[in-house]
């Protein structure tokens, strides 16, 4: 019997991209003939794989876990909400939330290459993240995560599958998660105004000054007064103050009783929030909107044009 390398595993991986794991089975099977073993990789995959991984992912699922003091919080996407349903890649979105809050990977790399077996894929992590690709059909990958380790109490809220929040705090654990809801649903982008990105701020303050520029455009062709650059520049500003506490965590008015804001709930609570992570699924990635009708006149066309 022909000895498998690890170079010829190598190989039929870069030809099929299948899991590493499946490759070698493949060619153990197929005596070392390396096109007997991307035939059997495709009679078991297809070519699933490689075929999906340029597909973008702009649906799936965040998850969570919390053990003490130490945590997690991860998004893995795939292409479309059906898959986020099935049970194979809901198991991988678990299993990857308790391998960041257990060794902390750097990078999705790292990630990837921890331990874990899943459906008979394996040994990585990475290696079942390509063995469901064969096996569902669809492109999948991890996007985004975030390991807790710093010693505060965690509180965690899921919004179904597609919201996660971990809130890192001191105090009462009600109030802590009463604050993960909170967030979800306003989603604020920092803790205080002090904490708002500079380049939102300068976003929002170009905002404001663009639709100042188009009032005094409009008051101008009307004939009315036009305001003074001085009361102009404190509207700006005063529209920009106002966004600031819009989307500052502890300014908000608190989801469960506007009549206070979260600071206040919380003060209230004797607890205090050191921070937050949100993630909302598919924030942020271009979505692929296909026109069915466009495709076929393409194809038609690329086939009279070879004809």
């Amino acid at each position: 019997m022909a000895a498998i390398t690890a170079s010829m595993v190598a190989e039929l991986r870069a030809k099929t991209d299948a899991p590493m794991m499946e490759c070698k089975k493949a060619l153990t099977e197929a005596e070392g003939n390396m096109d007997k073993a991307e035939e059997l990789l495709r009679v078991k995959l297809g070519s699933k794989a490689g075929k999906a991984a340029s597909r973008v992912t702009a649906e799936g699922v965040v998850a969570s876990t919390i053990n003490g003091t130490t945590g997690a919080l991860v998004e893995v996407n795939c292409e479309t909400d059906f898959v986020t349903k099935n049970d194979s890649f809901i198991a991988l979105v678990q299993a990857a939330a308790d391998l960041i809050a257990q060794h902390n990977p750097a990078d999705v790399a790292a990630l990837g290459a921890l331990p874990y077996e899943q459906d008979s894929f394996g040994p990585t992590l990475e290696d079942v993240r390509k063995g469901l690709i064969g096996k569902i059909g669809e492109n999948m990958s991890f996007r985004r995560f975030k390991q807790f380790s710093g010693g505060s109490k965690l509180a965690s809220y899921l919004h179904g599958t597609r919201i996660g929040v971990v809130v890192e705090y001191e105090g009462d654990e009600v109030a802590a998660k009463d604050v993960a809801m909170h967030i979800a649903a306003m989603k604020p982008v920092a803790l205080t105004s002090a904490d708002v990105p500079a380049e939102l701020i300068e976003k929002e303050r170009s905002v404001a000054a663009a639709k100042a520029d188009e009032d005094k455009k409009a008051a101008e062709s009307a004939g009315k007064p036009v305001q003074s650059d001085e009361i102009v520049a404190k509207r700006i500003e005063g529209g920009v103050q106002k966004f600031l506490k819009e989307v500052s965590l502890f300014n908000q008015p608190f989801v469960k009783n506007d009549k206070q804001t979260v600071e206040q709930m919380l003060k209230a609570a004797g607890t205090t929030v050191k921070g937050f992570t949100l993630y909302v699924v598919g924030e942020g990635i271009e979505k692929k909107v296909d026109d069915f009708a466009a495709e076929v006149a393409a194809q038609v066309a690329a086939a009279k044009a070879s004809a």
